[in-house]
C-alpha cells in the first residue's frame, strides 16, 4: 500500500462525487470512473457499440489531440495521492495520462486548471499509484488521456477541508463524519467490512456498507480509533446496526481523548477517558445516547469498543466543535 492510499477517496461517487463531461465516451460511460470497487469484466458482454466494459472508455482517435475527462470532488481537500487504474483494460489503455486541479465555487473555467500531475506513463490492467506533490485546497479535477482509451477507476486520496468559518458556535454536527474531516485511523480487525464505512454519509445500503470483524473464538473485544474532523464537545452518540442482524455487537462503549494533533502512534499510549461506559446494542437499529454520556469536556480522538465482535453500519458523534482548538 502506498502512503495516501489509507486516506478518504475524496472523488467517490458515495461521497458526492460527480463526472461532469468528457471529449468522448464512446464505448464506456464517464460515470463509471468514480463507482466502487476496480471494475469488473464479463467475458461476452457486449453493446450496440461493442464490448462492455466497467470504466470510461472512448473510441480510437483518427486526428489529432487526445481524450479528457473533468469531475467534481464529492469532498473539497488536499490531494496527496491518485490511483488511474486501468484494470482490464489491455489492448485498449491509454499509453499516458495527466492531471489538472481547480479550486472554484462554480464551474472551472481554463484559467482556473493547475497541473498536479505531469504526462505519466500508465500500465496495463494494473494500479497506477502517483503520489502528489501540493498542499494546496482543491475542488475539481480534470484527467487527460493520451491519445485516447479506457480507464476503469480514479482514485483520489486526500484530506478533507471544511469551511469551519462557516459554522456557528452553537450548531450541532456530526463532528466524526468524512464530509467534516473525520477520519478512522486504525482498527483491530476488518475482516468483513472496512472501517471507513463507520463515518461515510447516509446509512449502510447492506450488511456489506458497514464495519465488521471477525467472529472472535477468544478473550478480549475488537475496537477502532476515530480522529474527529475538528476538536468539540460531544451531545450525542448514534450507533447503528443497521442490516446486523445475526452478527451485531451486544455492547459497545466509547473512550475519549482531547489531543490535538497528536501522532497516530502516540495515541496508543495515552490516558484514554470513558465518555460511554457498556451500553446494550440491539440488531437492525439505530441507537442513541445522550442522557448516558459521562462528560462533556472537548475531544479529539475516539475509541469506539465493541463487545465481543461483530457489525455497525454508522457511529455518529454529533457536538459542537471547540473553537479553542484547532483542527
Amino acid at each position: 500500500m502506498k502512503p495516501f492510499e489509507h486516506l478518504i477517496d475524496l472523488a467517490a461517487e458515495r461521497v458526492g462525487g460527480l463526472v461532469l463531461a468528457c471529449s468522448d465516451d464512446f464505448f464506456a460511460e464517464k460515470e463509471n470512473l468514480i463507482k466502487p470497487g476496480r471494475g469488473v469484466f464479463i467475458e461476452g458482454k457486449y453493446t450496440d457499440r461493442g464490448k462492455w466494459m466497467d470504466g470510461w472508455e472512448s473510441r480510437r482517435k483518427r486526428e489529432p489531440g487526445h481524450d479528457w475527462c473533468t469531475l467534481k470532488l464529492g469532498l473539497r481537500g488536499v490531494i496527496h495521492g491518485v490511483d488511474i487504474d486501468t484494470n482490464h483494460f489491455l489492448g485498449n489503455h491509454p499509453p499516458h495520462a495527466s492531471l489538472e486541479a481547480a479550486c472554484v465555487e462554480t464551474e472551472p473555467s481554463a484559467e482556473d486548471w493547475a497541473e498536479i500531475l505531469p504526462k505519466s506513463p500508465l500500465e496495463p490492467g494494473s494500479h497506477n499509484p502517483y503520489a502528489i506533490d501540493s498542499e494546496a485546497e482543491w475542488t475539481h479535477l480534470k484527467l487527460h488521456i493520451y491519445p485516447d482509451g479506457g480507464v476503469a477507476r480514479l482514485k483520489v486520496y486526500g484530506e478533507v477541508k471544511p469551511d469551519w468559518t462557516a459554522l456557528a458556535d452553537d450548531q450541532i454536527i456530526d463532528l466524526v463524519a468524512v464530509e467534516n474531516g473525520g477520519r478512522v485511523l486504525c482498527c483491530n480487525d476488518m475482516f468483513f467490512g472496512a472501517k471507513d464505512n463507520l463515518i461515510m454519509p447516509g446509512r449502510g445500503i447492506n450488511m456489506g456498507d458497514g464495519w465488521e470483524t471477525k467472529r472472535r473464538r477468544g478473550p478480549g473485544h475488537d475496537w477502532a480509533i476515530l480522529q474527529l474532523g475538528h476538536p468539540g464537545v460531544i451531545e450525542q452518540i448514534e450507533v447503528d446496526t443497521h442490516h446486523f442482524k445475526g452478527n451485531y455487537p451486544d455492547r459497545c462503549a466509547l473512550e475519549s481523548i482531547h489531543a490535538p494533533g497528536a501522532s497516530d502512534v502516540a495515541l496508543t499510549d495515552m490516558a484514554w477517558r470513558p465518555l460511554l461506559s457498556a451500553s446494550q446494542l440491539t440488531a437492525h437499529q439505530q441507537h442513541y445516547f445522550d442522557q448516558t454520556l459521562l462528560h462533556h469536556d472537548p475531544i479529539s480522538h475516539v475509541r469506539f469498543n465493541i463487545y465481543p465482535d461483530g457489525g455497525v453500519s454508522r457511529l455518529r458523534l454529533n457536538g459542537r466543535i471547540h473553537r479553542g482548538t484547532k483542527p
